[in-house]
């Protein structure tokens, strides 16, 4: 009799950074992320034909070769963040954070490209970068490491530092003006405050200060104005988007009306980017949209129970907070498409058209699996 002597995949002498990186990677995450790729490349074939001949494109697939190069460039971005260890996380945010600033600050002088009264874009090789998106992420995780000096070196500084950097990224987005991005930035701070130990005489001074600020946006901008009394009095504004999305979503019914068989993205001039769930739920039905949302709720659900395991203070308040990003921008977009608030021209995480959305998200979640890499493995000294 003879035996053939194998090797493990995965031998315990081998400590390459690859390695490491496969053994401490939270596979649950990485595998959630891949799949909302995959049913947004999915139903970008769906809407994108539609989206290419409104605008006067002649090749049908125009959006849809489009966000499959966005898709293997967010890809690439999560995979690469997610490979780093905490001090170079901070690091890589902090040098993002400074760049995506700057361009802040270009757009607003008169650089940047305007579209639907907003100058939020910068043009790039063709391309429209919005660098707000990338700014969130890395906000959050500077704020995260800021807050968690505080168990090294107490001082008071800490909080004022973080607080000057929140201040400065969201009143940039208010200049834009991007109402809903400052909101879900807002929240994401608090979190990430909230879970770095901070008493709760700030949670209530930012209650405060946020209401503050909301009434005064209601004074001082009239299309925010005319959002909330048009959404909440039903007899004002324009409301078809809402309207028709609604529609679509009855009509799909529990099975859909079959691929390529719904009607609303030709009705839609945002059906391949913030109505995408509409779309979606009108063609595959019911069932689809709820495997959809259970995907979004387990893969945040998993996020948050990942980062309360992490004994590091900087990386459990970060990546709350970065979860904190992906589930409420998720939650947004579907109130949207079921006609729960008014319109916030935000996306659908990894699902929408869009290399924005596309490299933000992948940033987002690429910097959160880094932060709670190595939980219950041998490399927790370094990681965890």
């Amino acid at each position: 009799m003879s035996y053939v002597a194998t090797t493990p995949l995965l031998a315990r002498s081998d400590t390459s950074w690859f390695t490491e990186w496969r053994r401490t990677v939270d596979w649950g995450l990485l595998g959630g992320a891949f799949f909302l790729i995959a049913i947004g490349l999915l139903m970008s074939l769906a809407a994108g034909p539609s989206a290419a001949a409104r605008y006067g494109y002649d090749n049908p697939y125009f959006f849809s070769v489009r966000q499959t190069m966005f898709a293997g460039a967010g890809v690439v971005l999560m995979l690469g963040t997610s490979m780093l260890d905490r001090a170079w996380a901070r690091r890589v945010a902090a040098f993002i954070l400074f760049i995506a600033l700057a361009l802040m600050v270009y757009i607003l002088i008169g650089g940047g490209h305007e579209a639907k009264g907003a100058q939020r874009w910068i043009r790039i090789a063709g391309f429209s970068l919005q660098p707000s998106e990338l700014a969130k992420p890395a906000l959050i995780v500077i704020s995260g490491w800021l807050l968690a000096q505080r168990e090294q070196y107490p001082n008071q500084i800490w909080e004022a530092v973080a607080f000057i950097f929140f201040a400065v990224t969201v009143g940039m987005l208010l200049l834009q003006p991007d109402v809903g991005q400052s909101f879900l930035l807002t929240v994401a701070f608090i979190v990430t405050f909230f879970v770095s130990g901070l008493p709760w005489k700030w949670a209530a001074a930012f209650a405060g200060g946020g209401t503050a600020l909301a009434g005064l946006l209601y004074a001082l901008l009239p299309h925010v104005r005319a959002r909330l009394n048009g959404f909440f009095a039903m007899k004002e504004g324009d409301h078809s988007q809402i309207d028709r999305a609604a529609e679509a979503i009855a009509r799909g019914g529990l099975f859909g009306v079959g691929p390529g068989e719904g009607h609303v993205k030709a009705r839609l001039p945002d059906a391949h980017t913030d109505f995408i769930f509409a779309v979606m739920a009108e063609e595959f039905g019911l069932i689809a949209a709820i495997v959809l949302l259970a995907v979004f709720a387990l893969l945040v659900l998993r996020g948050f129970r990942a980062a309360a395991r992490v004994q590091d203070g900087y990386a459990r308040a970060a990546s709350a907070g970065l979860f904190t990003l992906f589930g409420l921008q998720a939650a947004i977009n579907l109130a949207v498409n079921l006609a729960l608030i008014p319109p916030k021209g935000m996306t659908l995480p990894f699902v929408s058209y869009g290399g924005s959305s596309m490299l933000g998200t992948g940033l987002t979640l690429g910097l959160a699996l880094a932060l709670v890499r190595g939980q219950g493995t041998r490399t927790r000294g370094r990681y965890g």
